[in-house]
């Protein structure tokens, strides 16, 4: 069989209930405990996200607090800590990388992986088994996996079993494992669509199947989503996993909190230089480049603000930490007392997209003028506050 026509194999690994995971590893007393995402100390606003034992209750995401509260009076809600989000991710994202470079991030708590190349010499079950064990044993993160020949059949086995399942999804399993579900488990079909079909009597993904109703599902959904849907559960859909795929609409970030606060402008960006360096080594990492630069700052009043700024694209340290710089001196007010700082890349495209069009003499010249303005800064800093306020990490001037 040629490569060409080899059937692929394609993992999707969904974390089970991800960030009420990632709040009992951060706060082991609510394990096993009805919890639920959301603003605390409030009943205004509404769940993000409920654990297992919470939506026993009914409770389920979207649900307004105050409905929550009312089928749980001891409903326990804690906020989102999107810094342990974010480490947690990268630990996920980064494990499956073992096994595979073609990794596709599709959501925070969600990847497709091309698992094609390690299956020619392991069973792929024994590796979805494997990494699932991984990440209960190193993370406490438990997840599902589905496997299958394109990116939607995997898609849908993963849903099937949760939490901690594995289902392998093939084509020939078509009339046996997706035939019984209802059109409402179609990936991608819409909360909104899905009820049109089932009040006409078209409830399971048979009947959404069968010839004599496609003039009907054409008449509730246009043909081409009509067409769409009998190809993907079809197994003719996409098998590429594309890592870059969503490249230009990523954005990467870090946060950093800080028990004694911090309480003055060079403290505050000595922090940010070393979240810069550390999120300069992903771009790098990644082969990707950032066009938005984000600062967020919060008071120990609990008073956030996050500025952000448009530049050329670039990866550079120096030029990046510029502009940080005087999203800091622009934002800052002196003696405030700072409890958390973060910095943010938005807008990213590989560095292969970017550097498409050939330097120059004007963009040579341009890196100089940035270089330029920084040690101008750096010395603004020294000459305010003494000659060890502030090292950016500069290469010493040898002459």
């Amino acid at each position: 069989m040629s490569q060409k026509n080899r059937v692929k194999i394609i993992f999707h690994i969904d974390m089970n209930m991800f960030f009420c995971s990632v709040a009992v590893i951060n706060h082991p007393s609510l394990k096993g405990k009805a919890f639920a995402i959301g603003r605390e100390n409030t009943t205004r606003g509404v769940i993000s996200t409920a654990s297992y034992e919470a939506r026993k209750y009914g409770i389920r995401s979207a649900m307004p607090l105050s409905e929550a509260f009312r089928l749980k009076p001891d409903l326990i809600v804690i906020e989102s800590n999107y810094e342990a989000i974010s480490y947690y991710h990268r630990k996920f994202v980064d494990l499956v990388k073992e096994y595979t470079t073609l990794v596709e991030v599709a959501s925070v708590d969600e990847v497709y992986a091309d698992m094609t190349e390690i299956s020619k010499h392991r069973d792929p079950i024994i590796v979805a088994k494997e990494i699932q064990a991984r990440l209960v044993k190193e993370y406490k993160l438990p997840c599902s996996i589905g496997i299958g020949p394109t990116l939607f059949l995997a898609k849908m086995a993963s849903d099937m079993e949760k939490p901690l399942g594995l289902v392998v999804l093939r084509k020939r399993d078509k009339e046996e494992k997706l035939y019984p579900l209802s059109v409402s488990d179609i990936y991608g079909l819409g909360k909104k669509r899905y009820p049109l079909l089932i009040e006409k009597d078209i409830k399971t993904i048979k009947d959404f199947e069968n010839p004599n109703n496609k003039e009907l599902i054409i008449s509730l959904l246009g043909e081409s989503s009509y067409q769409y849907v009998i190809n993907a559960i079809n197994g003719k859909t996409s098998d590429e996993v594309k890592p870059k795929r969503y490249a230009k609409n990523e954005s990467i970030s870090s946060m950093q909190t800080y028990d004694s606060y911090l309480n003055n402008v060079i403290d505050i960006l000595d922090e940010m230089h070393k979240i810069t360096k550390d999120l300069i080594k992903r771009l790098v990492s990644e082969a990707l480049m950032t066009k938005t630069i984000s600062i967020t700052l919060r008071n120990r009043d609990f008073k956030t603000i996050t500025r952000s700024k448009t530049i050329d694209y670039t990866d550079d340290f120096f030029y990046i930490f510029d502009v940080i710089s005087d999203l800091v001196e622009d934002n800052y007010k002196d003696d405030e007392e700072i409890r958390l700082i973060g910095v943010g890349f938005q807008n990213l495209n590989s560095k292969d997209e970017v550097l498409k069009e050939e330097y120059n003499l004007f963009t040579f010249e341009s890196f100089l003028e940035r270089e330029n303005n920084l040690k101008k800064l750096v010395d603004s800093f020294k000459e305010r506050f003494g000659n060890e306020a502030i090292n950016l990490g500069l290469p010493e001037n040898k002459q």
